[in-house]
């Protein structure tokens, strides 16, 4: 009986085992323990994730001996592909050392740059000295034959290592969840980069269009036909879902400006990178080093001003600004130097949109203050001057000149001046119970929801040349910096375009806890002592307890 009670026993066990690993097989769930839910994906992740059908290969670069900030960059990004994976089987990844065999860093790196994707030098202080690195904090998802790169650091001008990581982990999930939706999706949004009233050339926007053409389908639009056939311009316009007005120079015309009023009460969106001076760096490129800002009239003022705002025609000088290059010297002696230039004014964010999360300063050059007026549409100042600012009425002369004087501080007292502002809501017409330019069938004095995005200076969107190739938006090629130029523009028609709810997840807030290095150098020896001797202390307790316990027991027994 007792024998049969034992079989029984080892029968129940072998069966729970067996239903414990069935259940196990087929219900697999994961915890997020963490405070702020960094582990937990969105809803809007789910989503994209569940419809990924073949193989996604993610390659991250984020292996090999880092410092303990980016060792947790790397921690924290392979934890979120862990919860990718969890969701789809059809996800896997790996960390790859670019370095590893000890390959030549300045040739990996020239291979990265030639890929677009930036190394990043950073300093590592260990045991009290100072030392400088470098880092490929990037990730290349694959799908056959397509591969899209992965920015896996966000630069911040002046942030420390500890917030550059916080504001990168923070991000992790949009850039992950971004690169999957370019990868599976096919392009259906259209967007219509407007041509014909003085826009910036092909080659000064080449890089952005470039860009979206990875989300949307683009292409040129002109208004030229809205003089002799403004009806078929306006259907034609309709079946764009964003329009682009980069930088116009030559006034609009009523035609024009009825049809692109008609396009926005029928739900277009617009980004409109206009201004109401006239100045460019390159005519201070002149023997007196000198020009005149003058005012700039678009025929644009009643169009904005019903819609909610006015962009006026002064210039921002602001003391937290991007320096000019000016060369000096001849021939091979020739240096390219930085100087203050306080009309290139580098914007801070009032607030946590997520089209400005997390990115870094955008640059501007010869900017308009822009006032908002009372409507019944919902307005969002998303970029400002900083508090340190000024605003001078033109016409006015600008000169080099002013290249290494002393500012007058005292007289930067206008603060924050509005840059970017994002409209959002029901329109009311520019045309409602005005006389219409010209007749169509279906006139709207009321548009359906929208958004329109307007920014005071057209050269935002605007890339430099080098050998009349293209470079990087935002990148400066005689200091090495990348403004936020192109990552706000992308945020801004992602975010009016996005059906998916992807800009939702670049709200999303995580607390990165770090050491404090001059403590953690100033105590290494102690908290090596505690993590080496008290574990052999907490052994060497244990097999004395367990000696004395064994020997306890065999005295009784006898």
């Amino acid at each position: 009986m007792k024998q049969f009670s034992k079989y029984k026993s080892v029968v129940l066990f072998i069966v729970i085992l067996i239903a414990i690993n069935f259940v196990a097989s087929h219900y697999f769930e994961r915890l997020d323990l963490t405070q702020d839910k960094r582990y937990t994906l969105s809803k809007a992740s789910e989503e994209i994730i569940a419809d990924i059908k073949d193989p996604i290969i993610i390659d991250v670069f984020l292996k090999g001996d880092f410092p303990s900030e980016f060792r947790r960059l790397q921690n924290e990004t392979r934890q979120i592909l862990e919860e990718y994976t969890a969701k789809n089987s059809n996800i896997s990844f790996n960390f790859i050392d670019p370095l590893a065999e000890d390959a030549n860093a300045q040739q990996v790196a020239q291979q990265f740059y030639q890929m677009g994707m930036s190394p990043a030098r950073i300093n590592v202080m260990e045991n009290g000295q100072n030392s400088e690195t470098i880092i490929f904090p990037w990730a290349m998802a694959n799908l056959g034959e397509k591969s899209v790169r992965i920015g896996l650091l966000k630069n911040q001008l002046g942030s420390s290592d500890e917030d550059r990581v916080t504001n990168s982990v923070q991000q992790l999930e949009y850039a992950f969840t971004d690169a999957i939706n370019k990868l599976i999706y096919p392009r259906e949004k259209k967007i219509a980069v407007m041509r014909g009233n003085g826009e910036l050339p092909n080659a000064n926007i080449a890089d952005f269009v470039k860009t979206l053409q990875q989300y949307y389908f683009m292409a040129p639009f002109t208004l030229d036909s809205a003089a002799v056939n403004p009806q078929k311009t306006l259907k034609e316009l309709r079946e764009y879902d964003l329009i682009i007005e980069a930088k116009p120079t030559q006034p609009f015309t009523e035609n024009e400006k009825y049809i692109l009023d008609q396009y926005t009460m029928n739900g277009g969106k617009s980004l409109w990178l206009t201004e109401s001076v006239a100045m460019e760096k390159d005519s201070l490129l002149n023997p007196n080093g000198s020009a005149f800002a003058l005012p700039q009239n678009l025929n644009l003022g009643d169009f904005f001003f019903s819609y909610g705002l006015r962009i006026n025609p002064s210039l921002v000088n602001d003391l937290y600004s991007a320096p000019i290059i000016l060369a000096t010297g001849n021939g091979n002696d020739t240096r390219f130097n930085p100087y203050p230039w306080f009309y290139s004014p580098l914007t801070t964010s009032p607030n946590d949109h997520p089209i400005i999360n997390n990115i870094e300063a955008v640059k501007f050059d010869f900017v308009n203050p822009i006032d908002t007026l009372k409507n019944n549409i919902k307005k969002t100042i998303l970029l400002t001057s900083s508090p340190k600012s000024k605003v001078e009425g033109t016409p006015r002369e600008i000169s080099l000149n002013i290249v290494g004087k002393e500012p007058d501080i005292a007289s930067y007292t206008d603060g924050e001046q509005a840059l970017a502002v994002l409209l959002e809501g029901e329109f009311t017409s520019v045309y409602n119970n005005r006389l219409k330019p010209f007749k169509i069938r279906d006139n709207l004095d009321q548009s359906k929801p929208t958004a329109m995005l307007v920014i005071s200076d057209g050269d935002v969107i605007k890339n430099d040349l080098q050998q009349g190739e293209p470079l990087a938006l935002g990148f400066q090629k005689y200091t090495g910096t990348t403004y936020g130029n192109k990552e706000f523009l992308l945020n801004a028609v992602n975010y009016m375009l996005d059906d998916r709810g992807l800009m939702d997840i670049r709200t999303k807030k995580v607390t990165i806890a770090f050491l404090d290095p001059q403590k953690t150098a100033a105590e290494r020896s102690k908290w090596q002592l505690i993590s080496i001797a008290l574990p052999l202390l907490i052994l060497g307790i244990f097999a004395l307890l367990y000696t004395w316990l064994r020997r306890k027991k065999y005295i009784r027994k006898k």
